[in-house]
């Protein structure tokens, strides 16, 4: 059933009947010996097709560790993560573009790769490039753009990757208040539009609970999974909702418990 992926050490795909994504026992140790340093420990998860999950906790806890291992960027220590979809597309908090490129060139890249012929690149490109909001912008080059608009061409980038399965990495963490919250209206629209599979790391509750469908709580340093919500509330969710500002509390408070408990790290 399973067929390992030799460039994905670790990870390997699996029936697409079965979870989506599925992570057993997984645990990540840095270095050997006096200077080892446990990451994560004995995380278990299981995501279905479709789902918008996100991953919190405190710096430091593994959230980004756990993304790395499953993009197959790096080995897990011991467990298995299984998926049912080929390589993930991965966004990360610097958007990463090739300064030298246009918006449309940055886009295309994967496909590019790829050797995907040119009339179904510019037909993918400028489809993306209308779902982010960026049609009119495509002939700019990076710094023409705000940063706002720099992470918009890097998920319409991800995007092209045409992968089931998105992994984003704090992705609208350095921008402003009201940039971010335009970004998670049309996050949760593309969503929607695309059925993705989406893990999304934050350390922001209410991001958390606005996006998500559930969020997974890590403890403080080594990550474990110490608590998962579900989040009942109807979309679109506001920041300030009544509902969201509620669960945002609870898991608040469970956060700075488990923070006391293990100390400052």
């Amino acid at each position: 059933m399973n067929v390992a992926l030799a460039p994905r050490p670790s990870v390997v795909l699996r029936d697409a009947d079965e979870a989506f994504v599925t992570l057993d026992g997984v645990t990540k140790v840095f270095g050997k010996g006096k200077a080892s340093m446990t990451a994560l420990e004995n995380v278990s998860l299981e995501l279905r097709k479709g789902e918008f999950v996100c991953i919190l906790g405190t710096s430091g806890c593994g959230k980004s560790t756990l993304l790395s291992l499953v993009a197959g960027l790096d080995k897990v220590t011991s467990g298995t993560i299984e998926i049912a979809d080929g390589r993930p597309a991965v966004m990360f908090q610097e958007p990463a573009l090739l300064p030298w490129l246009t918006v449309r060139r940055n886009v295309e890249l994967p496909m590019r790769l790829h050797k995907v012929d040119t009339e179904e690149r510019n037909k993918t490109v400028n489809r993306l490039l209308s779902m982010v909001g960026l049609i009119d912008f495509a002939d700019h080059r990076p710094h023409q753009l705000s940063g706002g608009m720099r992470q918009r061409c890097a998920l319409a980038r991800a995007l092209a990757q045409d992968s089931e399965l998105l992994l984003m990495d704090e992705p609208f963490a350095a921008l402003d208040a009201l940039t971010r919250d335009q970004l998670h209206d049309d996050l949760n629209r593309i969503w929607q539009e695309t059925g993705k599979t989406i893990i999304f790391v934050t350390h922001n509750v209410r991001e958390a609970v606005r996006l998500g469908d559930r969020v997974v709580l890590m403890t403080p340093r080594p990550g474990r999974v110490a608590r998962i919500w579900d989040v009942d509330i109807a979309r679109p969710r506001e920041l300030d909702s009544f509902e969201v500002s509620g669960l945002a509390h609870e898991i608040t408070a469970q956060l700075r418990a488990g923070a006391a408990g293990n100390g400052a790290q």
